[in-house]
């Protein structure tokens, strides 16, 4: 049976992290102000993605780094969100980041938005899908000519759509 300092301590630390918690994702608050064109229940986002799509794109997690099958995708298409199928990226602007995570120089116009990030002690830009919300990755200034820009995103966040065949 717990001490009633226990306790204390106990209901303290639970503030703390819930406390911590929305610090780490204040972009997944904006998000909720926001209305988007896309929307589900938290139990419909749920049964639509896999846990680990869930993970990343509504409670803002990351995939370990080099565990996406689409940094070997190499093939002419989009890359769209894997919550609502916008179309993100052309295949056009990816590239090897070297980082473990597929990476885009530029995302197709009015795909999505940026928010200030300041989890872990440190500032970045998340970008999340225009359409639904969904958190896909960051935004780093240490990418390739034309933009300079690394958009470093969760595979397990996108699909990939081949251009057909014969298309340039």
């Amino acid at each position: 049976m717990p001490t009633r300092r226990q306790a204390l301590y106990a209901g303290a630390a639970t503030v703390a992290l819930a406390a911590l918690g929305r610090l780490a994702r204040p972009h997944a608050v904006k998000a909720d102000a926001r209305t988007y064109e896309v929307t589900h229940t938290d139990a419909e986002w749920r049964k639509l993605l896999t846990p680990e799509q869930y993970e990343v794109l509504r409670q803002d997690g990351t995939e370990l780094p080099f565990s996406s099958p689409l940094l070997k995708e190499h093939r002419a298409g989009t890359f769209t969100c894997a919550g609502c199928d916008l179309p993100l990226y052309s295949s056009k602007t990816k590239y090897d980041s070297g980082t473990g995570w597929p990476s885009f120089w530029e995302p197709l116009a009015h795909a999505v938005d940026e928010s200030e990030d300041h989890s872990f002690g440190m500032d970045r830009t998340a970008i999340s899908c225009h359409r639904c919300g969904g958190h896909l990755g960051h935004v780093f200034k240490d990418g390739p000519p034309p933009t300079g820009l690394r958009y470093c995103m969760n595979g397990v966040a996108l699909k990939f759509e081949a251009a057909p065949v014969g298309a340039s």
